[in-house]
């Protein structure tokens, strides 16, 4: 038979482990609250990038509708002035014509006072010769 000391000792052995299993679930609930915590901390954080992402997106997304109703807009304003444009060329283009006709008139009278001009230049320098020596004649310079 066992002695009381014998169950003694083996009940102080048990006592012993099951201490030491308590000290290292009391470890292991640690370990899980902080790893608990952690992820809480990690999810909060994936959470609030996913938000700032949806934002981004939602601001893309308008600023795309607002670009594209602008582009619609600015290309019907153009489409209206190249239609106003041609109007005008249309109405204005006799106009033009006579003015270049006009131009290229002015520009041959122009030819021709030069022409005129320097004929009648030419004809006064041949002239002069001769006016200079009928002057010396009538003043009796030699």
């Amino acid at each position: 038979m066992t002695s009381n000391d014998d169950i003694l000792r083996a009940l102080g052995r048990v006592e012993g482990r099951l201490t030491g299993i308590e000290d290292n679930v009391a470890l292991l609930r640690k370990e899980v609250s902080d790893e608990k915590a952690n992820a809480h901390d990690f999810s909060a954080v994936i959470h609030k990038r996913l938000d700032e992402q949806g934002r981004q997106i939602a601001f893309l997304d308008t600023r795309v509708a607002i670009s594209g109703g602008v582009d619609a807009q600015i290309r019907e304003e153009i489409k209206s002035l190249k239609e106003t444009v041609e109007k005008n060329q249309e109405a204005v283009g006799s106009a033009l014509e006579e003015w270049k006709r006009m131009k290229t008139i002015g520009y041959g009278i122009s030819g021709l006072i030069a022409f005129a001009g320097l004929t009648i230049g030419g004809m006064i320098a041949y002239a002069s010769d001769g006016a200079v020596a009928a002057l010396r004649h009538w003043l009796k310079i030699n």
